[in-house]
């Protein structure tokens, strides 16, 4: 071998090495970066760190890291294809470290979520080692829905380190009875402190019989105003452990969200199967008639605790109020106020189906009254059933079938079928590169998505 074929060679070794060595970093740059085929989203562009961590991992599979050193709403997500009107869960394995919400906001941190809704996991905050976690929700009326796992949550901003590993999806079966199950939680002591006044108020037991009893009434009346298209079972809970914070809002003023009671409820709701909850609470008496601002409410609805209806019933400050007391000459509707916040929500629900429906208190105008012994139980049994007439001559109201359309519940995934597509590493080079393109190309529609929103 000559001289100059020599040096052909070794030019060729070294050319080799470097080539393999740019191949190796470029490869390894990849491996931290690849999030496969989930997009990176967040609310502060270029604040979060997305990364694929090497060394903290739930098992031998990279895990998929957000670190947001400021506050930020941070999520990696994908768009699956669902079948309507089913539901589905979704798991995953979380670790955080140091991970805070900003102005301490309740249920927001490492989650999972539905993009652009208020459907999510439990929320992880603080430092904490690996643990399952899990979000149930229906379909509904979609086809696609963007499933993602964030650092932050649809109510605000989050900052820390968060770790997700070993996602799964499964569809479970539809739950196609008409009877619900309601918990109702009555709180027997408020404790807050609202502008530096520390407010506490109990409830009798004298009121806990009203309520009970009203309760008893509203089973019944389910079955007898929907004309046995649907039948309510309420379990009552007497809850001793006071609440201690009230949530706010410019048009309600103070009430009671999910967050607030969530400590004292999750135990008893993990346990069972419910398809909507009651809290019964006292936001004020004889004593503290005005310190608790309440901008006119006695029922509020439409909120939910992960899927599940959440509505707020409140005791009046007076204790001789008969609101909550059947009376045949005062009231003889005392449960009007736990079907009209059980309604919102089927309300909601028919709305989220694609069903067209009339508001709940649009009941004027269509002619019907708040009559004085039995307040709008005409509209309500109408409303029910279809049956209330437009000037075109048709019948209008929540549809037959939103009786059997009921929250996500472990009990539909008893035979769920687990969707392996959903998430899979790639297995090959080939998948590796077809990845990469894949992901690059997302990530500029999305980039340029949010360029045009800026613009606007």
């Amino acid at each position: 071998m000559n001289k100059t074929k020599g040096k052909i060679i070794i030019k060729n070794i070294i050319t080799f090495l470097i080539l393999f060595g740019l191949i190796y970093i470029a490869y390894q740059f990849y491996q931290l970066n690849n999030f496969n085929d989930f997009i990176k989203s967040e609310s502060r562009i270029n604040t979060a760190e997305f990364k694929r961590d090497e060394e903290i991992k739930y098992d031998s599979t990279r895990s998929y890291k957000i670190q947001s050193n400021e506050y930020n709403d941070a999520m990696f997500f994908k768009e699956v294809n669902v079948k309507k009107n089913t539901p589905y869960k979704v798991t995953c394995m979380v670790k955080t470290n140091q991970v805070e919400s900003k102005d301490n906001i309740e249920g927001v941190g490492a989650q999972i979520s539905v993009s652009n809704t208020t459907e999510k996991s439990k929320t992880i905050i603080g430092t904490q080692d690996w643990q399952k976690i899990e979000m149930l929700f229906n379909s509904k009326n979609r086809e696609k829905v963007e499933i993602g796992f964030r650092l932050g949550g649809v109510l605000g901003e989050a900052k820390g380190e968060a770790w997700f590993s070993n996602f799964t999806l499964e569809e479970g079966t539809q739950d196609e009875n008409s009877n619900w199950d309601f918990a109702c939680f009555i709180f027997q002591n408020t404790n807050v402190n609202i502008n530096n006044n520390q407010i506490s108020i109990n409830v009798t037991q004298n009121e806990v019989s009203d309520i009970s009893n009203t309760i008893t009434r509203f089973e019944k009346s389910c079955s007898q105003l929907s004309l046995n298209k649907m039948t309510a079972k309420c379990d009552i809970y007497q809850i001793e452990t006071p609440i201690t914070e009230l949530s706010y809002d410019d048009e309600f003023g103070y009430y009671v969200s999910p967050e607030n009671v969530e400590n004292q409820i999750k135990d008893i709701l993990a346990q069972n199967s419910y398809d909507h909850i009651f809290v019964i609470v006292k936001l004020g008496s004889e004593k503290y008639q005005n310190d608790i601002k309440i901008n006119d409410w006695i029922g509020l609805g439409s909120m939910d605790y992960y899927g599940i209806g959440f509505s707020n019933i409140r005791l009046p400050n007076d204790s001789k109020n008969y609101i909550y007391k059947y009376n045949a000459k005062i009231n003889q509707f005392p449960e009007e106020v736990f079907l009209h916040e059980f309604l919102h929500s089927l309300e909601r629900n028919a709305k989220e189906y694609g069903y067209e429906r009339p508001e709940l208190h649009d009941y004027e105008k269509y002619g019907y009254k708040n009559e004085r012994l039995i307040g709008q139980k005409k509209w309500y049994t109408d409303y029910m059933n279809k049956n209330i007439n437009t000037a075109s001559n048709e019948k209008i109201g929540l549809p037959s079938e939103i009786y059997r359309l009921k929250p996500a519940k472990e009990s539909n995934f008893e035979y769920s079928y687990k969707i392996e597509e959903f998430f899979k590493e790639p297995q090959n080079l080939l998948e590796e590169i077809q990845g990469i393109w894949k992901n690059f190309t997302r990530n500029m529609q999305t980039i340029l998505k949010q360029e045009n929103v800026t613009d606007m």
